[in-house]
């Protein structure tokens, strides 16, 4: 009943060879890779003004050449991605540029700025969806935490069904969400150039708290700069393209850098000239299509609705990239293994499903409110965004191929003006809570390095080592074949050898099993089992490799399968299920061993007349 559930939910399981059929066009890769950075006018300059008004009404001027400072900022950032993609077309996201030109630590700390910055994106763009929802319906005030939990479940649930799903069902919202800021310009303009005039109005008289100041002004810019989240999204998701996926990738952030820039300034411009300010019960941007639209009208709606839209989609950027980037740090065992497993539907499920969790404590905590965690979330990405494009300059230094000094140039210019203003967030912001991600960036680079340590260590326990003894005494047979032992094989190593041993001791016949995954060399595999077996009088008698594919990502059901057809092949024969595992010298060791033999346990024990024996290794301190 469970799987049953679960494939009505998620939908059916989908082979490996759809994998290719998983990639995008340009027109659905730009709403499911842009919609963070593109919903981010929703916030970007009511954050501006929300520091600049504690300087009074009259501060509020300042929105205009802080916009300008940022546009210019966009601009520099998205063309030094076009080279990043350039460089990497199988993604080159901060982490990977940051370890193969600046080192482990470096990419360490890009990668835990990116998983704070996506944790944060997604939690904040379903806050800020909830609150644009009770701007236009202010009975939904006091639920605007449930709201965004039911937001947050939702668009975990349909990334849960794959990309493409994904991509379909956000390509609308956000391309609605563009084509409704356009119209508030072109409807704004008509109102400016017929009736209102290009003076702009007084906002609402309120009184000074704090002096107005370059530190008050650096703050304020600090916060409008979260409109530049999300933009290296898509050079993180190059993959997600068609081929050719490098020219897509870099044609579709040039369009989204040039659509970013032109809304955030159609709202901050219309902002100011309407003498806008914020309010605690209505957003900016409603308060823009009230004068635009007037309050009520059907325009005003839409444009609430589908910010409401993109703005809980927006999210899906964090869920498209924040798997993506815990499957390559588990690959590379900074992470437990399992973070890289794909899931029936081609998607990394359980990056999916931690991202689930840590949003859903970020929302939590927040109460709903969007104020603190939106001035803490542009740090991480500013963070990522300085490494990878000094990694970039170093690239360039090195290689020094055709044109290499204009493309230092620019990365060099990119690298500065992020760093520039990393510091600006860090000092304007520290105070404000932007000391938290300065404490837990460094505590996860921590953990990230002492997770791939222990691997290492248990790798070096695990694998065998010159001098083991790699003999396998083969099994003596009877002619009625009475036991079997199927031995499940996850690696080759000295556990899978106790096993077999083992199984060689008590059955008359052994098999040996291995399911394949895309990266296994299948003919070092062979040679290792002969290494062992072919030391043996009477090779092969009595004991069996069988490697088995999988058309799917499940490593398990193959195994099952085989199991259920030798039963029926030797109904008379009585099976024991062989099953190595590492005993963890430490409790954290539990996330990094035995994962995927702990499910294929659970798998096979609905089935009848089975015997399972776990063949113990202790691994040492």
């Amino acid at each position: 009943m469970l799987v049953a559930l679960t494939r009505r939910l998620l939908g059916r399981p989908l082979p490996r060879s759809a994998q290719a059929g998983e990639t995008l066009p340009s027109v659905l890769a730009l709403p499911i890779l842009s919609s963070d950075a593109l919903s981010s006018v929703a916030y970007a300059t009511e954050a501006a003004l929300g520091v600049l008004i504690l300087a009074g009404s009259g501060a509020l001027a300042f929105s205009l050449p802080i916009t300008a400072a940022i546009v210019l900022l966009i601009g520099i950032v998205v063309l030094s991605y076009r080279q990043t993609i350039e460089a990497y077309p199988q993604g080159g996201g901060s982490y990977v540029v940051a370890r193969e030109n600046l080192g482990t630590t470096a990419s360490l700390v890009a990668a835990a700025s990116l998983l704070v910055d996506y944790t944060l994106t997604a939690s904040v763009s379903l806050m800020a969806g909830s609150q644009a929802l009770s701007s236009l319906l202010p009975a939904l005030l006091p639920y605007e935490t449930p709201l965004a939990l039911l937001l947050l479940a939702l668009v975990g649930w349909i990334n849960l069904r794959g990309m493409r799903e994904a991509g379909r069902m956000f390509a609308i919202p956000t391309y609605t969400f563009v084509v409704m800021i356009a119209l508030l310009a072109l409807a704004g303009l008509h109102n400016l150039v017929t009736v209102h005039g290009f003076q702009p109005d007084a906002p609402p008289l309120m009184r000074a708290v704090e002096p107005l100041g370059w530190f008050l002004i650096l703050r304020a810019f600090s916060s409008g700069c979260s409109a530049m989240t999300g933009i290296e999204a898509i050079a993180n998701g190059v993959k997600v393209f068609r081929a050719p996926a490098e020219r897509r990738a870099r044609s579709t952030l040039l369009v989204m850098g040039l659509i970013l820039a032109l809304m955030f300034v159609v709202v901050s411009g219309l902002g100011f000239l309407y003498g806008i300010a914020p309010h605690p019960d209505i957003t900016v941007l409603a308060q823009i299509g009230q004068r635009v639209f007037g309050a009520g009208s059907t325009l005003y709606w839409i444009l609430q609705i589908s910010t409401l839209l993109i703005l809980a989609l927006a999210a899906n950027t964090a869920f498209a990239d924040f798997p993506r980037l815990a499957a390559m740090l588990a690959n590379d065992a900074f992470l437990p293994r399992q973070m890289a497993w794909l899931g029936d539907r081609l998607v990394f499920q359980n990056g999916i499903v931690v991202l689930l969790l840590a949003a859903a404590a970020v929302i939590v905590i927040s109460g709903g409110e969007t104020g603190v965690a939106v001035n803490l979330y542009a740090l991480g990405v500013f963070c990522a965004f300085t490494l990878s494009q000094a990694g970039m300059v170093v690239r360039w230094w090195r290689r020094r191929s055709d044109g290499w000094a204009g493309r230092l140039l620019m990365n060099g210019l990119g690298a500065l003006s992020t760093g520039v203003v990393l510091v600006v967030i860090v000092v304007s912001k520290f105070s404000a809570g932007a000391w938290t991600i300065t404490i837990a960036i460094p505590l996860l680079v921590l953990a990230l390095a002492r997770t791939r340590r222990r691997y290492r260590r248990v790798q070096a326990a695990l694998n065998l080592q010159p001098g083991d003894d790699l003999r396998v005494r083969l099994p003596v047979r009877s002619q009625a074949l009475g036991n079997q032992s199927i031995v499940w094989l996850p690696y080759w190593g000295r556990p899978a050898l106790d096993a077999l041993r083992y199984a060689c001791t008590i059955s008359d016949r052994v098999v040996g099993v291995w399911v394949c995954s895309e990266g296994d060399d299948r003919e070092q595999i062979r040679r290792n089992w002969q290494r062992s077996v072919g030391e043996a009088e009477g090779e092969g008698a009595g004991l069996e490799l069988q490697l088995l594919e999988s058309p799917f990502a499940s490593a398990i059901d193959p195994f099952v399968a085989f199991v259920d057809a030798e039963e029926q092949r030797h109904p008379e024969s009585t099976f024991t299920i062989v099953m190595p595992m590492a005993i963890p010298r430490y409790r954290f060791d539990d996330l990094l061993l035995n994962q995927r033999g702990l499910n294929l346990r659970r798998a096979l024990d609905a089935h009848r007349n089975r015997v399972f024996t776990l063949v113990r290794y202790y691994l040492p301190a």
